[in-house]
């Protein structure tokens, strides 16, 4: 590992200003209205299971936009099917398309539930270092009313989206770590880049799926430690890691899942949770094979914790 393979202008000193306070840069460049919660009437036309699609009233992802991504305002989003249903959020498959050219690509939805069926773990853990502006709002928060849990439910997809920008920003850049492309947000509703076949059959697999063999095991630790010193360096620490949430398409690792982002120097228990993600994937690639001393937790989550400027 050499210094210069990774991005140094993530790192900040203690005490500044993180994501969770302001909205990141690529946000900020081009405004968009404030992103609008779907509308009950727009209902799928009942033969072909098309609606317009959601881009002009969604916040963006970063520019430039990828090729492949369709931005027509002429562009019909079909709903294919459930791709995976977990207790925080489903996700479905989604076709946006241009009627009459080739113009099509595939999204991911990921639909957060509503604040009263939702079971994210130890969330005012999570919460803590992210405060919103006004008073009112962090009281409602802290109170758990119905409207600080519908706050709440916007606060996972607006970091999740935050974060997956920031990241997808530097791994375009430095291509030391894969995310997603986070295509928009539209109030709870995250869209993302779909990772799988072509024609949507197969999305790609998690980490957890796979038994690779003894040369492509040292691989994918080698891209996940390089993720990792990524994430260290620009604040962050997944806060949820595991094989569950790592997907690895065309032999590179990807991650996903990143509601739960913490700021490492911003939430006191940013360390703790820092380390937690480290151990569960250390344990994993482990038990497949690699030796022990190439995983070892307590040195990868040191270096880690120097990347952030906390050593």
């Amino acid at each position: 590992m050499r210094e210069n393979d990774f991005p140094a202008q993530g790192r900040r000193a203690r005490g500044k200003r993180r994501f969770d306070d302001d909205e990141p840069h690529f946000l900020k460049r081009g405004r968009h209205p404030e992103p609008a919660l779907a509308d009950p009437d727009a209902e799928p036309d009942p033969e072909t299971g098309e609606r317009w699609s959601s881009w002009d009233d969604a916040v963006h992802g970063p520019q430039p936009y990828p090729d492949w991504l369709v931005t027509e305002l002429a562009a019909k989003d079909t709903d294919l099917g459930v791709l995976k249903t977990g207790k925080e959020a489903d996700v479905h498959l989604v076709r946006r398309a241009v009627p009459g050219t080739d113009r099509a690509c595939l999204l991911a939805a990921k639909r957060y539930r509503d604040p009263e069926h939702r079971l994210f773990h130890r969330d005012a853990g999570y919460l803590e270092g992210r405060r919103m502006r006004r008073s009112r709002e962090n009281r409602a928060m802290a109170g758990r009313t119905a409207f600080g849990r519908q706050l709440i439910a916007g606060q996972w997809a607006a970091a999740e989206f935050a974060a997956l920008g920031r990241l997808w920003e530097i791994g375009a850049t430095h291509g030391t770590i894969a995310v997603p492309y986070p295509v928009q947000l539209r109030g709870t509703e995250l869209m993302l880049e779909f990772l799988g076949d072509a024609d949507g059959a197969q999305a790609a697999p998690r980490l957890a799926q796979l038994r690779p063999d003894p040369a492509g095991l040292r691989d994918l630790w080698r891209q996940l430690v390089d993720a990792l010193v990524v994430l260290a360096r620009a604040g962050y620490a997944h806060g949820d890691l595991s094989p569950y949430n790592l997907l690895v398409h065309r032999d590179r690792l990807v991650m996903i899942d990143l509601p739960q982002v913490v700021d490492v120097v911003g939430n006191p228990q940013g360390p703790e949770f820092l380390a937690r993600d480290v151990r569960v994937v250390s344990t994993w690639f482990t038990a497949r094979g690699l030796p022990p001393e190439e995983t070892d937790p307590a040195a990868l989550t040191e270096d880690l914790l120097r990347e952030a400027g906390l050593r």
